[in-house]
């Protein structure tokens, strides 16, 4: 029980550093990462909020990735619903500066896309079902036998130019996204000598299974 405790408690730790890290580069100030431009450019065009379309177009995507054949599980929901949530909380509190210059703002980029990338990795590692959006890189990954870092930029700057040609924002800091979040995702998993495409993830069944074991293991 205490290590499925612990599973459930690195997830939710590691999806508020995944937060943060899109919060850092957010107030980096120098333009919208690729998944954002792609956010923007949609709600631009139907006329609900950045937020909402997040939400949609992760539904969509996990439904797409699982019909490829990838495992989703409770963290697949929780990444949908709560990254959103607390990128909220973390900037409402206001304690991340914004850039006032290019430089700054460059570094808050790359600091907030290695942070990013340690928060992928821990909540993927806890095995719950990892987000849509890092499952079609998984996927991907698994498909081409390419470099995890290879499927990472080639997804980013497809969903940039999507973005842009639906009218999202695109600034400087969304190139060094494209060109950066590959190489921190594939040097921060070489670093833990993680394997996103070894993981094996619960799904909804095995973990309310092995919910119900927890409860009936202790009597009222």
């Amino acid at each position: 029980m205490q290590r499925y405790l612990r599973r459930f408690f690195i997830l939710h730790l590691s999806l508020m550093v995944f937060s943060l890290g899109l919060a850092i580069t957010i107030r980096a100030n120098i333009g919208y990462s690729p998944w954002e431009i792609f956010h923007d450019g949609i709600a631009k065009n139907v006329g609900l909020s950045i937020g909402t379309i997040s939400i949609i177009v992760g539904v969509i995507l996990a439904v797409i990735v699982r019909v490829c054949g990838e495992q989703l599980g409770m963290g697949t929901v929780f990444n949908v619903v709560l990254v959103g949530t607390y990128i909220n909380i973390i900037l409402g509190a206001e304690f991340i500066p914004i850039a006032q210059n290019l430089a700054w703002g460059t570094l808050m980029m790359i600091i907030g896309m290695y942070i990013i990338a340690i928060g992928a990795y821990f909540y993927i590692d806890a095995g719950f079902g990892a987000g849509p959006r890092d499952t079609l890189m998984i996927l991907l990954t698994r498909a081409t036998k390419l470099p995890i870092g290879v499927c990472r930029s080639g997804i980013e700057f497809a969903v940039a130019m999507a973005g842009w040609a639906f009218g999202g924002m695109v600034g400087l800091g969304s190139i060094i996204f494209v060109l950066g979040t590959g190489f921190c995702t594939q040097t921060t998993f070489r670093f833990f000598r993680f394997d996103p495409t070894k993981v094996e993830h619960e799904n909804f069944r095995d973990s309310w299974v092995k919910i119900k074991e927890l409860l009936g293991s202790h009597p009222s």
